[in-house]
């Protein structure tokens, strides 16, 4: 393990730089810092901080903070983004509606300029296909920069 995988203590837990062990017994460090699925309590979102080294993570912490002050109102403004851009016509009140509840946050992601990206689970499988899920990225200014869908 490299010298800069030091723990980040922070208020959603301790922070530490992700790994991934090969059935080789080889281990790849990844270039980010974040909450395992174990560490999260149920109904938390997984927190990945795009970092390198643990002060670079630190510094990240008070985008978290901002998302975690207004959760719920960065999660609707999320799923109202998925849902205007893949809405042929205006959404209505109940569609939006339906995406909030349907559109689970599952991962908060923090990147180096302060941008957020929000990965979210379709719960019901009823607006996704298997293993693609959407995500939206908000700008350093806290705007929809861009909605897209990964798998």
């Amino acid at each position: 393990m490299p010298d800069d995988a030091t723990a980040v203590p922070s208020a959603w837990g301790v922070l530490t730089r992700a790994t991934t062990t090969l059935t080789s017994g080889e281990t790849l460090v990844h270039d980010w810092y974040g909450t395992s699925g174990a560490d999260v309590e149920d109904g938390d979102p997984e927190l990945m901080l795009r970092a390198t080294e643990a002060g670079a993570a630190a510094a990240l912490l008070p985008r978290v903070a901002a998302f975690f002050a207004d959760r719920s109102g960065w999660h609707r403004r999320a799923t109202d983004a998925v849902v205007a851009e893949f809405s042929t016509d205006t959404p209505t009140s109940d569609e939006l509606d339906e995406a909030a509840e349907d559109l689970v946050l599952q991962t908060v992601e923090v990147l180096p300029a302060g941008d957020v990206v929000l990965h979210l689970d379709d719960s019901c499988g009823q607006h996704f296909l298997d293993g693609y899920w959407p995500a939206v990225r908000f700008d350093a200014a806290d705007a929809v920069a861009e909605v897209s869908v990964e798998a």
